[in-house]
């Protein structure tokens, strides 16, 4: 059997660098995106104030916006005339750009609405006799939130969690525009599939593209199956 010359044999431990980064960024962006995602979920199901509509466009934003519209605004407001000026005292950096929390930041923006839609929608569905129940059973707004309102939504953050790890995961425009390429600090997977493209690194291209292309496959997989059970309990 024939095998590939030695410099044609890809180097595995050089893949490990943006797979181990890309699992951090997503990660961490999916627990802050939870974390903030859930009360702008809550507040849009349920307000009727004038801004409802133009928060929830804001919001929805990045799903029209090109990546590169959306990574150079981004890479003006984290450079030094933006947040790296005004909490570069307080971090000690005169800029987010080109740096690892500058991705967490780019990444929440950029994956919001893939968060804060689904567990909108589970609000909604779970209608208002739920809530009114606790409350004549003197039940606080806060508990009602935590013991009613969550529960009754789980199937909204499980998607919703499902969906922004793997948009984070797939990020490739906004990622180049505000991190660039460095090794170990903003090399995520998109990006170094692109560079061993560029480079003509064909085997760790395809180790890389076919990863992501299983982790695609199971990503819409398991939405779908959580969208049948969420649906298979409404009945």
């Amino acid at each position: 059997m024939a095998t590939a010359p030695a410099s044609e044999v890809p180097d595995l431990g050089d893949l490990w660098s943006p797979i181990r980064l890309t699992l951090e960024l997503a990660s961490l962006t999916t627990v802050l995106l939870l974390l903030v995602g859930t009360p702008i979920a809550w507040w849009l199901s349920r307000s009727r104030s004038w801004a409802k509509d133009a928060v929830a466009s804001v919001v929805a934003l990045p799903l029209v916006l090109p990546p590169t519209v959306l990574g150079f605004y981004l890479l003006i407001a984290l450079g030094p005339s933006g947040l790296g000026g005004w909490f570069g005292g307080l971090f000690g950096v005169r800029t987010f750009a080109f740096s690892f929390p500058g991705l967490v930041i780019g990444s929440v923006i950029y994956s919001m609405p893939f968060v804060v839609q689904p567990i909108r929608n589970a609000f909604e569905a779970a209608g208002e006799r739920p809530w009114e129940v606790a409350a004549t059973l003197r039940a606080s707004p806060w508990d009602r939130f935590l013991t009613v309102a969550v529960p009754l939504a789980r199937p909204g953050f499980l998607t919703g969690a499902v969906l922004g790890f793997s948009h984070t995961v797939g990020e490739f425009g906004v990622i180049l525009m505000i991190g660039g390429n460095i090794p170990g600090t903003t090399k995520v997977l998109s990006v170094a599939i692109y560079d061993y493209v560029e480079t003509l690194q064909w085997g760790k291209a395809h180790i890389l593209a076919a990863g992501m292309l299983v982790f695609s496959f199971l990503v819409i997989f398991a939405v779908s199956m959580l969208d049948r059970r969420a649906v298979a309990r409404m009945r």
